[in-house]
């Protein structure tokens, strides 16, 4: 149980680092398709710069939208244990998918620019999906 527990926060800022470079470079690609050069370093830099700003307001949602998804992933894989895999996937995806529409239908905006399109979003829970991933990896040995 503790070694879940510890393993919770490795994946956590899996998604979460992976989730702040796909928002990053969404943005970065729809400057570029406004003709806006965007260099290597350009994109480098602004990777570094949303990373560390955005873990006072992403990282700790994220952080609560994996502490509700988790525990229910880990109780259904009692049950389907050789669904783990895919349920701490999909729990990771669903949450960062929730965690967006909560925000927008609460708040009324989006609270990563880059998930304005579908495309966006997809990669958002693609990052979530990831940290599902991570958080499976990690555990691997306590559920064996």
């Amino acid at each position: 149980m503790l070694r879940a527990v510890m393993m919770f926060f490795p994946a956590v800022l899996g998604a979460y680092v992976v989730g702040s470079i796909f928002a990053t470079q969404t943005i970065l690609g729809e400057l570029q398709a406004m003709a806006m050069p965007i260099t290597l370093r350009d994109r480098l830099n602004a990777s570094w710069h949303d990373l560390l700003g955005l873990t006072t307001s992403y990282l700790p949602l994220m952080f609560i939208a994996f502490l509700v998804a988790m525990p229910v992933a880990v109780g259904l894989s009692r049950y389907l244990p050789r669904a783990r895999v895919v349920l701490y996937g999909l729990a990771g995806a669903v949450a960062i998918l929730a965690l967006h529409l909560i925000m927008k239908a609460v708040l009324g905006l989006n609270g990563i620019a880059a998930v304005r399109e579908p495309e966006g979003l997809a990669l958002q829970c693609l990052a979530g999906w990831f940290g599902g991933y991570l958080f499976y990896v990690f555990t691997g040995r306590a559920h064996r």
